[in-house]
């Protein structure tokens, strides 16, 4: 199937920010919004389409945040917002699991007596049979993003694509809740993204994407059956990078 088609999905990575778990708080996991995000990855699920997940650390800790008072060093504070994600994983499958679905956790860090540590051929074949997979702990290496750990997974295991969920129902040229003529940008290739400094992701993740030709969308998976008409084809809702 072409990447770039507006034919369903076979399998996809699903990016969100560890913030949009928070809710109003900002702060820690709003379990109302646990709910709302477990029944879009359900719906998404009920297309057939496999699905993997990527969520990132920030509602409990960020690492480059937690280096910045010099109290703790960057690798260190990368590690903590690691484990974050792992905290976030398993609020997540335990979400998903009450709705009824088979969900593994796979941490890039060993951790045992939680989850199960990343291995790229037992994620495929959790996959291919019809269970959600969450990769937790980000590569398991400090000074690179969750954003760069998406991508890297979303490769890994053949995902059609990366769609990164957001608040916005895209990419715009300048922030739309600054600018009232930011301009929404339906495509976009990977090399503006990078020239014009448009944090679709970060450039590590961006260059690696266009490496791998991987297409990237950019959506609001805070309306109601966004994702799930996206993965049935309805591109006008979303951004994508690609060639």
């Amino acid at each position: 199937m072409d990447k770039n088609s507006n034919e369903p999905y076979k399998r996809v990575l699903v990016k969100f920010s560890g913030e949009a778990l928070a809710g109003k708080d900002g702060f820690g996991i709003d379990l109302e919004v646990l709910e709302y995000v477990a029944r879009e990855i359900q719906s998404v699920h009920s297309t057939g389409v496999e699905v993997g997940i990527v969520i990132g650390g920030g509602n409990i800790v960020r690492g480059v945040s937690a280096s910045k008072g010099g109290i703790i060093g960057r690798t260190s504070g990368d590690y903590m917002g690691m484990l974050a994600t792992v905290i976030n994983a398993v609020a997540t499958q335990e979400a998903l699991e009450r709705l009824g679905l088979f969900v593994r956790v796979q941490s890039a860090i060993e951790i045992q007596e939680i989850c199960e540590t990343y291995i790229y051929r037992r994620a495929v074949r959790h996959l291919e049979k019809g269970r959600i997979v969450i990769f937790a702990a980000g590569t398991g290496n400090p000074f690179f993003t969750t954003d760069t750990a998406a991508t890297l997974r979303a490769i890994e295991i053949g995902a059609d694509v990366i769609i990164k969920a957001t608040k916005v129902d895209g990419i715009y040229d300048k922030d739309p809740n600054c600018f009232q003529d930011a301009q929404k940008l339906s495509t976009l290739t990977y090399d503006r993204a990078l020239h014009d400094n448009i944090k679709v992701m970060d450039d590590t993740a961006i260059a690696l994407a266009k490496d791998n030709a991987l297409p990237i969308i950019v959506c609001n998976m805070f309306k109601t059956g966004n994702l799930k008409s996206i993965i049935l084809g309805n591109r006008s809702l979303c951004s994508i990078v690609k060639n």
